[in-house]
C-alpha cells in the first residue's frame, strides 16, 4: 500500500505556494502527524525555508549531491542503473523529514521529456525514468515512517512536474485573486487532465509487474486563497473583481464543470484563506521558523503576539481541512 502524496502547484510563480507548504508542514507535524516533504521545484526555495546556508553548502559540495534529490535519481540519470535503494532525508525534527532539493534538478528534465513517448511503447526504462520521484518519495516515506507526503513544485508546465504530479494523488492549488492567478489556473487545468489521461494509458503498458508505479489520480482537492496581500496595495474593488472570478475559473478550467453559483467565501472548492501577515515574515525568516511559532524572543510582542494567535488557527484550521479532503487522518493534537 502506498503513502498518498500531496502536491502543492499553480503555473504562477509568486502565489505563496512555497510558504504554504512550508508553513503546513510544520503544522502538520505539530499536530501529530509523522510526514516526510520533497522539494522538486529546481529552484530548491522549500529547502532554503527549512535549512540555513550553512548546512545547505554541506548538501551541495562541489563534486556531487549525493544527499539531496539529484544524489537520489542520479543512477537514472547517469544511465547506469535505478534511483538508489536507500535515498537520503534531511531530519528537520522527529516527525518531519525533507527530501532536499538541489538546484542540478534541472538536467534531469530533458531525460523526462524523452522517455514520456517510449512508454508507449512498453520501454521498462522509460517507466522507470517516468516514474523516479513516485517510487524515490515512496521509499523515503516508508524510512522515516511518514503518514503521508507533501510536494512542493516549480511554476511550470515542463517535463519535471509532468512527473511530479502523475506521483501525486492530490492535488492543491495555492492562488492569489490576480488577473495572473486566473490565467495560471487556465493553463494548470486542462494540462494537468490531460497529464492524467495520458498516463492511464501509459501505465496500462508497462511491461514490467515488478515495477510499482503511481496510479496518476491528480486529484484536485481545491484552492488556497493567499487573499489579503492583494488589498494592501490594491484597491477594494480590483481585489473583488479578481477574487469573485475564482469560484467560476477553478470550477470550468481545473474541474471542468460547471462554474457554481457561489463566491469564494461559500464555495466548496476553496480549501481556505491565509493572510499574508506581512508583519510576522521577516521576523520568522530571521528566526527560522513558521510565523506561528513566533515567540516574544524572536520580537512577536504587542500586536504581533496577537497576530501569531491568529497565524496559528489560520493554519491549523487550513491543515484539518486538507487532510479531510484527502482523506487522511485528521489530525487531533492542539
Amino acid at each position: 500500500m502506498s503513502v498518498p502524496i500531496v502536491a502543492f502547484f499553480n503555473n504562477k510563480s509568486g502565489v505563496g505556494k512555497t510558504s504554504l507548504a512550508y508553513h503546513l508542514a510544520r503544522m502538520y507535524a505539530d499536530l501529530g502527524h509523522r510526514l516526510l516533504v520533497a522539494d522538486l521545484d529546481p529552484q530548491a526555495t522549500l529547502s532554503a525555508a527549512f535549512l540555513d546556508e550553512d548546512r545547505l553548502d554541506e548538501l551541495w559540495p562541489d563534486g556531487g549531491h549525493p544527499r539531496t534529490v539529484v544524489g537520489a535519481v542520479e543512477p537514472i540519470i547517469r544511465g547506469v542503473g535505478d534511483i538508489v535503494a536507500e535515498p537520503y532525508t534531511e531530519k528537520i525534527e522527529d516527525a518531519l523529514h525533507l527530501i532536499v532539493g538541489d538546484l542540478g534538478l534541472g538536467r534531469f528534465e530533458d531525460e523526462l521529456s524523452q522517455q514520456w513517448p517510449y512508454c508507449l511503447d512498453r520501454q521498462e526504462k522509460a517507466f522507470r525514468i517516468v516514474s523516479a520521484f513516485w517510487r524515490l518519495m515512496q521509499r523515503g516515506a516508508l524510512q522515516v515512517r511518514a503518514d503521508f507526503v507533501l510536494v512542493d513544485l516549480g511554476p511550470n508546465l515542463g517535463a519535471i512536474n509532468r512527473a511530479a504530479l502523475v506521483a501525486a494523488d492530490f492535488l492543491a492549488v495555492p492562488l492569489t485573486p490576480d488577473l495572473f492567478s486566473l490565467q495560471g489556473l487556465k493553463n494548470l487545468g486542462p494540462t494537468v487532465r490531460r497529464w492524467r489521461e495520458e498516463w492511464a494509458d501509459r501505465r496500462a503498458r508497462n511491461p514490467s509487474p515488478d515495477l510499482p508505479l503511481p496510479e496518476g489520480h491528480i486529484q484536485p482537492v481545491g484552492y488556497v486563497v493567499m487573499q489579503h496581500a492583494v488589498r494592501l496595495d490594491r484597491p477594494v474593488k480590483a481585489y473583488e473583481r479578481w477574487v469573485s472570478r475564482i469560484p467560476g475559473v477553478y470550477a470550468t478550467e481545473v474541474l471542468n464543470e460547471a462554474p457554481p453559483d457561489s463566491t469564494v467565501a461559500s464555495d466548496p472548492n476553496r480549501i481556505g484563506l491565509v493572510k499574508h501577515y506581512r508583519s510576522l515574515m521577516p521576523m520568522a525568516q530571521e528566526a527560522r521558523k513558521p510565523m506561528f511559532d513566533l515567540r516574544a524572543a524572536d520580537g512577536a510582542i504587542g500586536a504581533h503576539a496577537l497576530t501569531v494567535q491568529e497565524a496559528r488557527r489560520n493554519f491549523k484550521e487550513l491543515a484539518v481541512e486538507l487532510a479531510h479532503r484527502c482523506g487522511l487522518r485528521v489530525p487531533t493534537r492542539a
